[in-house]
């Protein structure tokens, strides 16, 4: 498996960031989807990674810089045919790896609260995450989670 940055041009990329926001949309009210969309993935202080194997998409992450040494995980995904292969633990260790190298000493995320997060809220658990308060832009949600880990 290789990870790397990758533009958001491609057809599976595009359409694996589809479902990841459809799957926001079944599970959470609006006003508590925070996910990304491709367009907004673009955006300069973002960067956007992807798992591959023999050029098949297996998952993706990013990583947003809030400013003062703070980052962001956004958009963690796995390809549903990849689940339960440890792609999402390989995704989060390589953004963390990345964030040390970047100087960051804080990485922050927000995840639903809801049964269908439990896997993500346990793995970020298992890397050392920890509940926060909101952060950033964000306002305290019954249906978020934050979370945070100092590195």
């Amino acid at each position: 498996m290789q990870i790397g940055v990758e533009t958001l041009d491609a057809e599976d990329v595009i359409a694996l960031l589809q479902a990841h926001m459809a799957d926001m949309h079944a599970t959470s009210p609006p006003e508590s989807i925070h996910a990304l969309d491709v367009t907004a993935l673009k955006a300069p202080e973002i960067t956007f990674f992807c798992a591959r194997r023999n050029d098949e998409l297996l998952g993706c992450a990013a990583i947003k810089a809030l400013g003062a040494g703070h980052a962001e995980i956004k958009s963690m995904r796995t390809a549903p045919s990849a689940r339960n292969q440890g792609i999402a633990a390989a995704l989060l260790a390589h953004i963390l790896e990345v964030a040390r190298s970047r100087g960051y000493h804080t990485v922050s995320l927000e995840t639903g609260s809801m049964a269908f997060f439990e896997p993500a809220r346990r793995l970020y658990a298992k890397f050392g995450f920890k509940p926060c308060e909101p952060f950033g832009s964000y306002k305290l949600d019954p249906n978020s989670c934050f979370m945070t880990l100092h590195l």
